[in-house]
Formats: C-alpha cells, structure tokens, sequence
C-alpha cells in the first residue's frame, strides 16, 4: 500500500484559515499559530520555510478544537503579557492586553520611589505580579489566589521567566477570616483583578464555555468582590502604599463611590481604546 502523501502546509493553512472564518476574528492568524505549534516552531521560523514544510498529523485535532471555539491560548498553554511568556490553563482566565494599564499605572505613580512588597491579590495565571517585578527589580511580591490549581500555574510562569526567587505564593480566600495574613504584613502596592461581570451579562461563546466563571461573575451588579476588598485595603499598605484594581469599563462611578466611603481616593486610569479600566486607590489623611 502506498504511503500517504504529506499534504503541503501552505495548502492547509490556506483551508484552515476559511474554515476557521466562523469561529475566529483573526482566522489566519490563528491558523499559523495552531501550525507553528504543531511543527514545533516559532511562528515567524514556519512562515520563512513554509513552502517547504508538510502538515503534521496533530495539526487537524487542534484546528479542531479552535473550530469549536476553545481560546488559541489555552490550545497553545501560553499567552504573552508584558514582556513576558505566561503559561495558562483552564484553570486561569487568559491574560488581557487591557490588564497592562494597570502595570504603566503602577510604573508611573511609582517612578520616583519604587516599591519594595507586592501582592496581586486572585492571581490567576500570575500576570500582574510577575509584570510588576519585571518593572520593578528591587521588588518581591506574593501572588494570592484562593485555587491551588491557578498558584500552581502561576508558580510554573514565575520559573518561565525567572522570576521564582522574588515571587512566593499563598492560598487564600478574600472571603474567609485573617485571609490577610497570608500577605505577611503592610504592603507598598497591591495589584488586584477581582471577578466583576455582572452574573447575566452576555460573553462570547469562547469566554463563557472555557473560562472560569469563579474569575469571571461578581454578583448582579459585578460588584461584590470589591465590596469585601476595598474597606480592607487601607489596613494593608504600608504608608505611602497604593492599591490598583481593575474594573469594567461601566463600574468607575460605583467603585469609586465605594472607595471613597472607605477612605481611598480614586484616579482613573484607561486602556488603549479609551475605556475606564482600572483604579488608582490612595489612602486619605
């Protein structure tokens, strides 16, 4: 019987991208990406020998799975963010570009006095924190998250980067007593991506089915995580000390609201597009 004929990896990326036009904003892109990882290539080293390459046999069941709408980061267990190369899961939401405002934010309030103990209070993939010591050096830093299974990613991604001499982790949940301990005293800058979409609120097929809805859904109003969070940030920086959080590009008004009833005066920052996406919260007085 004759072997199979190896079908040219130009000709499949060239299908893939149009059977994945329904699924995908960016088919092509998407495509290549599934390809490169396939080969075990970067992306960039596949596209100047393509015309030499043959598809490889895993390629079909990932083409598969982001046909059926799984988020590319999670086929390909990485997502970039800052500088770095982050490893994700299911078990962690997928790092958003958005989600960089709040690392110029904190470089910008800090530029003259940088800080020396972090914390990133849900870790998830560890993003935050391991961005904020890559800003700054002279920092060490706790990622909290009340999933072990999200720690144990985030732990992978501080070795990635080498970063895991400065970057310890703790399990612990906002939401039960003496969380706080965990944290090991008064801290300069506190990072924070709490869940904040509202419990009904529409989400794209890819969000919804893959992500987990514990990082995702705050309540009716998106709100109840900040509502436990924000009247404890005060008794936890030290003096001088910020907390930045993340909001949705509607909660400005209500979270600062919150805030300043707890003593935190509220700056807004916003991403790219233009929309609110995080909070500088100061201690008053």
């Amino acid at each position: 019987m004759p072997d199979k004929i190896a079908r040219p990896a130009a000709e499949a990326l060239r299908d893939a991208a149009k059977q994945l036009t329904a699924s995908s904003p960016t088919p092509r892109l998407d495509a290549e990406l599934l390809m490169a990882h396939a080969l075990e290539r970067s992306r960039e080293d596949m596209l100047l020998r393509l015309p030499d390459l043959t598809v490889p046999e895993e390629f079909a069941a990932l083409l598969e799975r982001r046909a059926a709408g799984e988020p590319i980061a999670y086929i390909l267990g990485t997502q970039d963010f800052w500088d770095l190369t982050l490893d994700v899961t299911p078990d962690v939401l997928i790092p958003r570009p958005d989600s960089e405002t709040l690392i110029e934010a904190a470089r910008d309030v800090f530029a003259d006095n940088p800080p020396r103990r972090i914390a990133d209070l849900g870790t998830g993939s560890g993003a935050l924190l391991l961005a904020a010591l890559r800003v700054f050096p002279q920092a060490e830093g706790i990622g909290m998250d009340a999933s072990a299974a999200a720690l144990a990613v985030a732990r992978g991604s501080a070795e990635r980067n080498g970063l895991s001499t400065r970057a310890a982790f703790a399990l612990a949940d906002w939401r039960q007593p003496g969380w706080a301990d965990a944290l090991g005293g008064p801290l300069d800058l506190i990072l924070c991506n709490p869940p904040y979409v509202e419990s009904g609120a529409a989400l794209p097929a890819s969000v919804r089915g893959f992500e987990p809805h514990s990082a995702l859904f705050a309540g009716p109003e998106g709100l109840d995580d900040y509502a436990v969070l924000i009247p404890q940030f005060a008794s936890m920086l030290a003096p001088g000390g910020i907390a930045i959080v993340e909001i949705g590009h509607e909660q400005a008004e209500a979270v600062s609201a919150l805030s300043a009833a707890h003593r935190l005066a509220a700056a807004l920052r916003r991403d790219l597009a233009g929309k609110p996406r995080a909070l500088v919260l100061v201690p008053e007085g």
